[in-house]
C-alpha cells in the first residue's frame, strides 16, 4: 500500500508539473519572441532561448512605436475606471443589501439586467451620447463605459459576499450609536477587502484588454491605449517582429503581475463565508 501511495503520489506531481510548463510555455515563448529578430522567429530559433538578446526591440516599441505613452494611458483609464467601479458597487451593494426602502428589489434586478447587454453591442448608442457631451478623444470616454459595464457584475460579487456578513453586527454597531454611514465605512467596507480585490482584478482585466471601443472612441494618439497601439504597432513595422513582440509582453505581463499578487484574495472570495474576529 505504502509503493502504490508514494507512485501514486508521485505520478500527480509529475502530471502537475507537465500541466504547469504547459501553460508557462506561452508566457516563455512570448517573452523569447520579443527579444528575437525575424531570421530566428521564423525558422532558425523559433523555441530556443534567443542567440543574440535583442533588449534593443524594447527600445524601438517603447521610443518609435510610442508604447510608453499608451501604456501610460492604460494605466489611466484602468486605475480610474477601478476606482469608479469599487466605489460604486460597494455603496449600490450596501444600500441593496442592508437597507430597507421601496422598490429596492426591482433596483436590483434593473443593475442584474445589465449582465445580459454584450459590451460591444451598444458601440452606436454609446458613441452618440459620448458625440453629443463632447467627451470624444478623452479619457472619459473609456472610463465611464468601462465603469458602467463593469458595475452589475461587481454588485453582484459585492451582494453574495455582503450577504453573508450578519446583520447582528449592524445592529450592534448601531446600538453603540454608530451611524448608517458608520456602519458602512467602519463594519462593511473593511469585512469587504476580499471581494474588493475580486472586483478590482476583474474590471481591470476587462479594460486593460479591451480593443472596440478605445479604436473606435479615441481617434488622437496621444490618448490611445496599450491595445490600439499594439494593433498599429502591427501595421507599420511588419517586416520587424521583435518590437510586435516587446508590446506584447508589455501589454500582458502586467494582468499576470497583478493576478499573481491578488489571487490570494480572489480565493478568500470564494469561501468567505466567516467573519474573522
Amino acid at each position: 500500500m505504502n509503493n502504490n501511495s508514494k507512485a501514486a503520489r508521485i505520478a500527480i506531481y509529475a502530471g502537475l508539473i507537465l500541466w504547469l510548463l504547459i501553460n508557462l510555455f506561452p508566457v516563455y515563448w512570448m517573452f523569447t519572441f520579443s527579444l528575437k529578430n525575424n531570421a530566428e522567429i521564423f525558422g532558425q530559433n523559433v523555441v530556443g532561448l534567443p542567440q543574440h538578446w535583442l533588449w534593443s526591440n524594447y527600445t524601438s516599441a517603447l521610443k518609435t512605436g510610442k508604447m510608453g505613452i499608451y501604456f501610460l494611458n492604460s494605466v489611466i483609464v484602468a486605475f480610474s475606471t477601478i476606482l469608479i467601479t469599487l466605489v460604486a458597487a460597494v455603496m449600490a451593494t450596501y444600500a441593496l443589501s442592508r437597507l430597507i426602502w421601496k422598490r429596492r428589489k426591482a433596483m436590483n434586478k434593473f443593475f442584474m439586467l445589465g449582465l445580459t447587454i454584450p459590451i460591444h453591442a451598444s458601440i452606436v448608442p454609446v458613441y452618440v451620447t459620448l458625440s453629443r457631451m463632447h467627451m470624444l478623444n478623452t479619457y472619459w470616454a473609456l472610463i465611464i463605459p468601462y465603469a458602467a459595464f463593469s458595475l452589475s457584475m461587481a454588485i453582484l460579487v459585492c451582494t453574495g459576499f455582503m450577504n453573508e456578513i450578519p446583520f447582528d453586527l449592524d445592529e450592534a454597531a448601531c446600538i453603540d450609536g454608530c451611524s448608517v454611514w458608520g456602519i458602512f465605512l467602519r463594519i462593511i467596507v473593511p469585512l469587504m477587502r476580499p471581494a474588493v480585490a475580486t472586483v478590482g482584478i476583474y474590471t481591470f482585466l476587462q479594460c486593460w484588454n479591451e480593443l472596440m471601443f478605445a479604436n473606435i472612441f479615441i481617434s488622437k494618439t496621444a490618448l490611445k491605449t496599450l491595445p490600439v497601439g499594439v494593433q498599429a504597432l502591427s501595421g507599420q513595422y511588419t517586416t520587424e517582429w521583435g518590437p510586435i513582440g516587446a508590446a506584447l509582453v508589455l501589454a500582458t505581463f502586467p494582468t499576470l503581475l497583478v493576478y499573481v499578487f491578488l489571487s490570494k484574495r480572489i480565493q478568500e472570495s470564494f469561501i468567505a463565508g466567516a467573519i474573522k474576529g
